[in-house]
Order: C-alpha cells, then sequence, then structure tokens
C-alpha cells in the first residue's frame, strides 16, 4: 500500500499521481491547447510505435489511464496545495529502458526506474527536484522495489540546457543516495549520462559508488 504521501524538503509534500490527481499531472504535462501532440512523459514509457501512433487528446487520455491502475505512474509534488512538481518513476521491466542497448541491465533485479523530473517555472531553486526524487524513492520502496535506478547527466557542475534537465544530474541523485553503479552510451545535453542505482533492501543492489 503506497505512502498517502512523502513530505520532503520544507511545506514540499509528494503524493503518488493517482487518478483523482490526474488534472494536476495534466497542469505539468499536458499542453496549453488540448489538440497539440506534445511527450505527456510518454516517450520513454511506451514502445516507439505506441509512442508515433499517441496524437494530440489520445496522450492524455493514455496517460490518465494510466493514472486509474493499481500502481501510479508517477509522483506530484505540492506546496500549500498547489501542484509544482512531477517525476516519472515505474518499474524498468515495463519500459521501453528494459530493452534499451544504451543503459545496461546491472543485474536481474526487478529495479523501478526514475527517469523524468520535471518543477514548474519559476519554483525551480526551492529543493522541489530533491523532494520529488526523495518522494519517488519513497513510493518505489512501499510498492515493493528491491532497487531504483536513475539515469542522470555527469555535468560536472556545470550548466544543463533546461530541455535536457529533465534527466536530473547525477549530483541530484547522489544526495538522494543513488551511487553510481555503471557507464551508459546516452547522451543528454552534451553530457553522459551514468547509470545511478540505490538499494531499497531487497538483494544486492550495488549499494557502494565506484567509477
Amino acid at each position: 500500500m503506497a505512502p498517502a504521501g512523502y513530505r520532503g524538503c520544507v511545506s514540499i509534500e509528494v503524493r503518488p499521481a493517482t487518478l483523482e490527481r490526474f488534472g494536476d499531472v495534466a497542469t505539468m504535462l499536458g499542453p496549453r491547447n488540448p489538440t497539440s501532440t506534445v511527450c505527456w512523459c510518454l516517450s520513454h514509457r511506451v514502445d516507439s510505435r505506441t509512442n508515433r501512433e499517441l496524437v494530440g487528446r489520445a496522450r492524455g487520455a493514455y496517460v490518465r489511464e494510466l493514472c486509474g491502475r493499481a500502481v501510479a505512474p508517477g509522483v506530484l509534488a505540492y506546496d500549500a496545495g498547489e501542484v509544482v512538481g512531477w517525476a516519472a518513476v515505474a518499474p524498468r521491466a515495463e519500459l521501453p529502458f528494459a530493452r534499451s542497448r544504451k543503459i545496461p541491465h546491472v543485474d536481474d533485479l526487478p529495479v523501478w526506474s526514475l527517469w523524468c523530473i520535471r518543477v514548474q517555472p519559476g519554483q525551480r531553486g526551492r529543493g522541489i527536484a530533491h523532494a520529488l526524487v526523495d518522494g519517488a524513492v519513497a513510493y518505489a520502496r512501499a510498492e515493493g522495489a528491491p532497487a531504483i535506478e536513475g539515469y542522470p547527466v555527469d555535468n560536472g557542475g556545470r550548466r544543463v540546457d533546461l530541455t535536457m534537465a529533465y534527466v536530473g544530474t547525477r549530483s541530484l541523485f547522489e544526495k538522494a543516495g543513488f551511487v553510481k553503479a555503471a557507464d551508459t552510451g546516452a547522451v543528454s545535453g552534451g553530457f553522459p549520462r551514468v547509470l545511478t542505482r540505490l538499494s531499497l533492501g531487497g538483494g544486492s543492489a550495488g549499494s557502494s559508488p565506484h567509477d
């Protein structure tokens, strides 16, 4: 049973993106014009054929259906009841990452993936991304995940273009307890991405950092 909410940084609460919160998911992911085709955080959740076939309103409808499932498709951050952030988290086996040639498999654990972090414009710099990572970890743990992975850029503190910042940075994940488990063949915003891992207590998940 998932926790009702996870409180991260001061005043920020993180909750699962359930069906009753779909309106807030739409605020974070949907277009101003509901007929427009935007990502809706589906590009790395569904296979490429499905991603091409889902256009316009169908993308939002698909995400709404995801929110109605037993396991939410992500978590939402709130400040005084206002939605200010989103993070996508799910079992890796359900995602294209399961078949990725660029993101390696460290072991055979049924890990979860945390691959998209979005903060509302004007709300950055308040620790919301940190709260989202912590909340996603808490949700994955509550759902029985033995470990959770992220695939952030290893930018060495250099600025990351905002259009590519959704993958997170290595330092963001490391501050949440993740450690580098492997290099990847992926690049975002001109920076290499690394596979970071956090054990949640279910088997060996690579609990010490290495390069």
